[in-house]
């Protein structure tokens, strides 16, 4: 008899036979012996079907499969210290469900417009699937810490009647007879939910309407965006400096076979411990200038600077206190200092560039109203967020995640259309 197995598990039945559903990653063989390497989803392992311990069938069968074919495979599971799992199946029975034939996604090499029109093939691939695993496990990370910090989950809206930032980079669609917009950011939303639940978290997908192709950049893509009431900027950081680094040394202690397995440096992620280091704005305009940049203060920051100050921190890098200007009209004035705001973004090491933006928020009626005026914003459709301000105001802070770019940083990788199973970029929409 034989027990129903999964790949991920065949440690707990060595000596024991066992059947499993797998399909065929790749096979050779040196005459009476075929080696077919095997995966199931959780893992993968290497089946032996030796000639003189089997039936013709079971061997014309084995020698009949090709690359992506399915099949149940019964064996008896052995250690075997040379293989990267540690163990090996004797092959006993082969039960073909389907043959492949003229798989597209061949061991060669491939073009990435190729790969990319084949992304749910692709996504079989060793590399791709180890890229799939950890970035379960990074949200699984997310979800533990703020569940275990006590923050509530909570869900904004996809669909939103406008954006308090503008909507150029706005989808608009029709909602019935009303205008709508995917959205680009459920923070609004979750100040309105902080002020019901102290702290919350949301985990769901933007959209951002650019025209942009960097490596950085997808069409949509998915944001973790907490917000907590009573909880000033210096508290904020200190909480997004924790998150990271759990998130970093839990990928470490789940997922290092998968982050090995991709050619990543796991060394470099070892040094992800908090706190991260700080600058200010006007130090990091400093230090660029006197690396050449010329940058004038007041400008914003692009690729370039951002990897330019990365390079001198083995961990994450907060760049604090930017100017009014040029950040977010909801971003509280720093109170010695009202032309700079109480903000910071945290850049990712390794030139991965930004991967949070959070401030304390604007808590006073009238400056809320003076900033709604100034930037021209509609009442009409955000009177509910001015609302926030005239009920029970407090200090509040928040800040937001983008997921595929910290993918992208803990994988290593060198584009964020790999940080997802089916990417949206500016100039594709298939598979």
């Amino acid at each position: 008899m034989s027990t129903d197995c999964v790949i991920r598990n065949v440690s707990e039945h060595v000596g024991e036979t066992v059947k499993i559903g797998a399909w065929i990653n790749n096979k050779r063989s040196s005459g009476k012996i075929q080696f077919l390497q095997l995966r199931d989803g959780t893992g993968y392992i290497q089946g032996v079907v030796v000639k003189s311990e089997v039936s013709e069938d079971i061997w014309n069968a084995a020698k009949s499969l090709t690359q992506e074919s399915s099949l149940y495979v019964t064996g008896i599971i052995r250690e075997e210290p040379r293989s990267a799992s540690g163990y090996e199946m004797t092959v006993t029975g082969v039960e073909i469900i389907h043959l492949t034939e003229n798989y597209p996604i061949t061991p060669k090499e491939h073009g990435v417009d190729f790969l990319m029109d084949h992304r749910h093939l692709w996504l079989r691939s060793t590399k791709q699937r180890a890229i799939m695993v950890i970035r379960a496990e990074i949200i699984r990370a997310v979800q533990q810490f703020f569940d275990g910090n006590g923050f509530t989950q909570v869900d904004p809206p996809i669909l939103t009647p406008s954006s308090a930032e503008g909507t150029t980079n706005l989808f608009h669609i029709k909602y019935f007879d009303e205008d709508a917009y995917l959205t680009q950011s459920g923070q609004l939303y979750m100040e309105a939910a902080a002020m019901a639940l102290g702290k919350v978290y949301s985990f769901g997908p933007t959209f951002r309407a650019e025209k942009s192709k960097t490596r950085r950049h997808l069409i949509e893509f998915w944001m973790i965006e907490p917000e907590m009431a009573f909880v000033d900027h210096e508290e904020s950081l200190r909480v997004q400096e924790k998150f990271i680094a759990h998130v970093v040394q839990t990928v470490l202690k789940n997922c290092r076979a998968e982050l090995e397995s991709i050619g990543r440096d796991v060394s470099k992620l070892e040094k992800i411990v908090a706190p991260f280091p700080r600058i200010t704005y006007d130090e990091a305009i400093e230090f660029l200038n006197g690396q050449g940049f010329n940058i004038p203060w007041g400008e914003d920051f692009g690729a370039p600077h951002e990897t330019a100050i990365a390079e001198k921190y083995e961990t994450p890098v907060f760049i604090t206190h930017y100017p009014a200007g040029i950040k977010a009209f909801y971003m509280k004035p720093d109170p010695n200092r009202p032309e700079v705001v109480l903000c910071a973004d945290m850049i990712a090491p390794e030139g991965y560039g930004e991967i949070i933006g959070g401030s304390q928020r604007i808590d006073d009626p009238e400056l809320m109203q003076q900033r709604f005026d100034e930037h021209q914003l509609s009442e009409e459709a955000y009177q509910w967020y001015l609302d926030l301000r005239k009920y029970g105001s407090v200090p509040h802070s928040g800040f937001g995640l983008g997921l595929e770019r910290t993918v992208a940083w803990i994988c290593g990788l060198d584009h964020v259309r790999e940080t997802i199973a089916f990417p949206r970029m500016l100039y594709r929409l298939y598979p």
